[in-house]
């Protein structure tokens, strides 16, 4: 039974339209059935099915807010889920795949769902792990006796984030990068201190991010990280 729903969840994502629908949720934001339509490059009509299909398999989740219904990735694990497929298919013989990896802007600093991706994600990664702070181990992420220091510093309570009910230091490998970056709660909460220092600003209409530059110079303050080509 398990291997049905396995190629189910599959068939599903590996509809073009469905795919490019996943894509622009990649970012954690919210969108409409026509916005979605557009990214799908479908009629509103299509998009509806697919928006259907996508929420019954609870890869989505609907929210409403006075006529509009808004649809957003039903949590981290779908999101991690289809960056891992991205990795395959950047590989694969072109077939309109979601833009992405080839973008400039995307390749240096992105989001992944809630937390950093690229360049930026993995530059921070890395640093995190040189600096002692985090060691890996499986498919996860410790945080060291010095990392909880520096988190506790950098104005992260890891011990709530242990509460919450999601993977807490996960290893993501990244799409463009094809190495690891810091996903789960505590990349989350990483993301957030660079948003709410303005280290890092979005793109509009795109999970492509701005370095700061005060980001630029936090990040070579805090982490020694010095953001070359990124």
């Amino acid at each position: 039974m398990a291997n049905v729903d396995i190629a189910e969840v599959a068939a599903l994502i590996g509809d073009p339209a469905r795919a490019n629908m996943l894509a622009a949720l990649l970012g954690g934001q919210a969108l409409t059935a026509t916005e979605l339509a557009y990214e799908a490059r479908v009629t509103p009509q299509t998009a509806s099915a697919h928006l259907a299909k996508l929420t019954r398999a609870r890869l989505l989740a609907v929210e409403k807010q006075g006529r509009n219904r808004y649809f957003r990735l039903a949590g981290p694990a779908v999101a991690n889920a289809f960056e891992s497929l991205m990795v395959l298919a950047a590989d694969a013989p072109p077939r309109r795949r979601p833009p992405g990896p080839k973008d400039a802007a995307m390749r240096a600093a992105r989001t992944c769902y809630d937390h950093l991706a690229g360049g930026l994600g993995v530059a921070v990664t890395d640093a995190l792990i040189c600096r002692g702070f985090l060691t890996e181990r499986g498919e996860d992420f410790v945080i060291t006796a010095e990392g909880l220091k520096w988190f506790e510093k950098f104005e992260i309570d890891t011990q709530t984030l242990r509460r919450a009910r999601r993977v807490f230091a996960r290893r993501c490998l990244d799409w463009s990068e094809r190495r690891p970056h810091l996903a789960g709660a505590l990349g989350a909460a990483v993301a957030d201190q660079l948003f709410e220092r303005e280290w890092v600003a979005r793109i509009r209409d795109s999970r492509g991010l701005t370095i700061t530059d005060a980001g630029r110079r936090g990040l070579r303050r805090t982490l020694g990280i010095e953001l070359q080509g990124v």
